[in-house]
């Protein structure tokens, strides 16, 4: 078994595990009166424009071996981390805004290898851009649209959709290991399905591991997570309860990957 990465559960335990664990107490709560919607949704990259207006490609993510579309998005905490998604490695660090103003600190970067060079590259540009955003708005609408302008005169324009939180409302932190194969499962929606094996794991506030369950065929989905065989992994998962009425085939709950806190090739 080859190891990949290891992010430390007494991290993930954390609400600031997305910077290295380190406080972001100093940074002041955001002024801006938009600064809710800011934090309430995703942001996925629309448009990039130079600064003499024209549309700036580098930013485009580059084609994968699956040929899945995706977009550079941002997300926005209520405790101040800004984090990027949709690459290869998770991109984080500290903001803050004082009225149109916006600063975002130095950002840190997991350490997964990509198999794709330019995706790396891309990675690099976007933390060294974002480092230099220098102005923001929403202009509401549906969806609202997040501008980010920088400091060179370049231009972002993000789209926005509703976070799970402002779908769901408050969630439960669970940890679940997820074996390395799928399996063959009775679906009663879809023939010969293949679903994910989990099992929870519980662990104190130190990070040591109390109590591990046993595997259970999982027959729903989790938001943000793409299973790769071969690959075991640890989630720090977010599950929300489905308000009602709800639809009669829908799971009772919905799960939204948080954290991939341990991913391990099992040979």
């Amino acid at each position: 078994m080859l190891n990949l990465k290891s992010l430390g559960v007494a991290c993930a335990l954390s609400t600031t595990a997305l910077v290295g664990c380190s406080s972001s107490a100093d940074l002041k709560t955001p002024a801006h009166a938009n600064a809710a919607t800011l934090q309430s949704h995703h942001w996925q990259l629309q448009q990039a424009l130079t600064a003499q207006g024209t549309a700036d490609k580098q930013w485009q993510v580059p084609a994968s071996a699956t040929n899945t579309t995706r977009t550079v998005g941002l997300r926005f905490s209520a405790d101040h981390i800004v984090s990027v998604d949709r690459l290869c490695n998770l991109i984080s660090g500290g903001y803050r805004t004082q009225g149109e103003q916006m600063h975002i600190e130095r950002l840190t970067s997991t350490m997964m290898a990509c198999g794709n060079t330019d995706l790396m590259q891309l990675e690099k540009n976007v933390a060294q851009q974002l480092s230099n955003v220098s102005t923001w708005k929403i202009t509401d609408g549906a969806p609202p649209i997040l501008e980010l302008n920088f400091k060179s005169g370049a231009k972002w324009q993000l789209k926005g959709q509703p976070t799970p939180e402002t779908l769901y409302g408050q969630s439960e932190r669970i940890f679940l290991e997820v074996a390395p194969q799928k399996v063959a499962c009775n679906h009663p929606l879809i023939p010969n399905a293949q679903c994910l094996q989990v099992r929870e794991l519980k662990y104190n506030e130190q990070g040591i591991k109390q109590s591990t369950g046993t595997w259970e065929n999982f027959y729903g989905t989790i938001e943000g997570y793409t299973h790769q065989a071969g690959v075991r992994n640890v989630l720090r998962i977010k599950r929300f309860t489905r308000p009602q009425p709800m639809p009669a085939d829908a799971s009772k709950f919905v799960y939204v990957l948080d954290m991939t806190v341990e991913s391990e090739i099992v040979r």
